[in-house]
């Protein structure tokens, strides 16, 4: 945190002189992000992490994604296309579902689903079930040669299109070429990596890289962190977001369909202890 925050601990038997420490050596703008009591040797002492806001501003500027588009159906009359992608069992279809049948998620805008994962048992027909609970628009699509009639048929009432992709480790050559190469087709508008919190921060970079620097329309242009429900502690999320790069604009923390979705940055910087605006006007009851 302290290679991302320039944040620093101090630690004395009083919380307000170590605060003026805090102010002293961090500038009169220092934001105290968290406060404890310790022992150091069986002697209590409180311990505090402050940051300069100058800091906190970058923090911010990493993780925040630009808005999306005001209208999101383009000129040409094609829907905003929004790509899940990563490892088996990230959620990324739990995910693709609370994106799409959410009321009001995208305003006013009309979501469709299009899946790409034809190769796990039940993917599909669990996207097809909250497809038509929710009156989505749904398209299954197995190769190139059916992207184009997939799209027309969505694009006639859809602004926006999820489309979920297989669970394949960037080691599966084979396997993710044929996928990428599908996804390439329909060339999505936004490549959401989808990144479990549980996952270590190591491999968490060594995913991110692989699934970045493709040269392809898929290359992931934003992190989407899921399952927050499953880590005691939430600071390393965002560590690990920092580290990886990658604007957040959502983050998952349940398995309730669509309940469990929040902004991604309000999420994050609330995990540090850091202010955050209230939650954005897209996020509907």
């Amino acid at each position: 945190m302290a290679n991302h925050t320039q944040a620093e601990r101090f630690r004395g038997a009083d919380l307000s002189r170590v605060s003026d420490r805090a102010r002293r050596t961090l500038g009169d703008d220092v934001m105290i992000l968290h406060t404890r009591t310790v022992r150091d040797g069986g002697v209590p002492m409180v311990e505090v992490l402050a940051a300069p806001s100058f800091a906190l501003d970058h923090v911010r500027s990493r993780l925040e994604p630009r808005p999306l588009p005001a209208a999101l159906r383009k000129a040409d009359g094609r829907p905003f296309c929004i790509a899940l992608v990563g490892p088996t069992g990230a959620g990324k279809t739990t995910t693709a579902a609370k994106l799409a049948v959410r009321r009001g998620m995208f305003g006013a805008a009309r979501c469709g689903l299009l899946t790409i994962d034809t190769y796990r048992v039940g993917g599909m027909e669990q996207l097809a079930t909250y497809a038509e609970l929710a009156d989505v628009p749904f398209e299954v699509v197995y190769d190139a040669r059916e992207v184009d009639g997939a799209m027309k048929r969505l694009s006639l009432n859809c602004d926006v299109i999820i489309i979920d992709t297989p669970g394949r480790s960037p080691a599966s050559a084979e396997l993710t070429e044929r996928w990428r190469s599908l996804l390439d087709t329909i060339g999505p508008d936004e490549v959401h990596l989808v990144l479990p919190a549980s996952l270590r921060a190591d491999l968490a970079v060594d995913i991110g890289r692989a699934y970045s620097t493709s040269r392809t329309h898929c290359g992931a242009t934003h992190l989407l962190i899921s399952k927050l429900d499953e880590v005691p502690r939430e600071r390393g999320v965002t560590d690990m977001a920092l580290s990886l790069e990658m604007p957040t604009r959502w983050v998952t923390d349940g398995q309730d369909v669509p309940a469990d979705l929040k902004p991604g940055v309000q999420r994050l910087l609330r995990s540090w202890g850091l202010p955050a605006d209230a939650e954005a006007d897209w996020m509907p009851a």
